[in-house]
């Protein structure tokens, strides 16, 4: 098992802290080019709650980062982490703007960008390939899922093909690639979350993200809840899948993720993943055996 501050810390010989950047992005999934909703999963802040403020240049929001970490790094580097919305869905010199002040940033080891697989056209593809020559590029990819039904269900967008095209124009340009998958999406079975993460981990991406089901305020998933349509997992049955998942991730897939925050002041179910430190515990003692 490759932990990702393991390999961090094998690649830089430091440690390095990860910097959530509001790009000031939006989605074809809410502009409406593929629709106006979004994901039923995502939040008003399109999954970037704790990013700095869209209102502070790059640089700006990179030092207030640090800032906020100075206590928990010293003499490390930083991850210049776009996480809100879709990182790539911007006019091509925005992006090169944006992603060019991140990235010469002295401070800033790696460059990370939270995107849409059906958003990566060959120009896009192009700019990430020259930044990748500075520092190392890493995308990451929501895929939460390659199951038709859900995916129909959670209002993705586009088809797993879709997902295994970028992947292989990524790493053809040696870009590392990062796939999310959400564990307890309704209706998926533990054989339906284990066989994504296999096909994860055989689809060319170097790391995977695990992420607890949240259901947050303001989301349509919120009200399938609600309706009692679903159910989602307890403690003890995230830990098992976790386990069962972790399992079957070979070692040369880093693991950037075990499970996920959901901002409190929205988090509605499941209320126990927001004890983060208990939960942590149980992980690093139950599943990183």
């Amino acid at each position: 098992m490759t932990l990702l501050n393991d390999h961090l810390r094998e690649t830089f010989g430091c440690k390095v802290y990860k910097i959530a950047i509001d790009g000031g992005f939006t989605c074809p999934n809410r502009d409406g080019s593929l629709g106006t909703m979004g994901c039923i999963f995502c939040s008003e802040g399109g999954s970037g709650e704790f990013a700095e403020s869209r209102d502070l240049s790059v640089t700006e929001q990179i030092e207030r980062g640090k800032n906020r970490v100075r206590d928990k790094i010293k003499d490390g580097k930083y991850i210049a982490y776009f996480q809100n919305f879709t990182g790539t869905y911007a006019p091509i010199d925005r992006l090169k703007k944006l992603y060019t002040e991140a990235i010469d940033h002295p401070d800033v080891a790696v460059l990370s960008i939270a995107t849409r697989p059906d958003c990566l056209p060959d120009n896009v593809l192009d700019l990430l390939s020259d930044l990748n020559k500075k520092k190392p590029v890493w995308i990451e990819l929501g895929l939460q899922t390659i199951h038709k039904k859900t995916s129909d269900y959670i209002r993705r967008g586009y088809e797993l093909n879709v997902y295994d095209t970028a992947v292989k124009e990524l790493r053809k340009r040696n870009i590392e690639v990062i796939t999310h998958v959400i564990l307890g999406l309704p209706g998926e079975t533990k054989e339906d979350m284990k066989e994504t993460v296999k096909y994860v981990c055989e689809s060319g991406a170097t790391g995977i993200k695990l992420q607890l089901l949240h259901v947050l305020k303001g989301t349509d998933l919120l009200k399938d809840y609600d309706a009692g349509k679903f159910d989602v997992l307890s403690e003890d049955e995230y830990i098992e899948m976790l386990k069962e998942c972790v399992s079957i991730i070979p070692d040369n897939v880093v693991i950037h993720r075990l499970t996920g925050d959901g901002p409190k002041r929205i988090l509605v179910a499941p209320l126990w993943s927001g004890d983060k430190k208990h939960v942590l515990n149980r992980i690093k003692n139950e599943v990183l055996l």
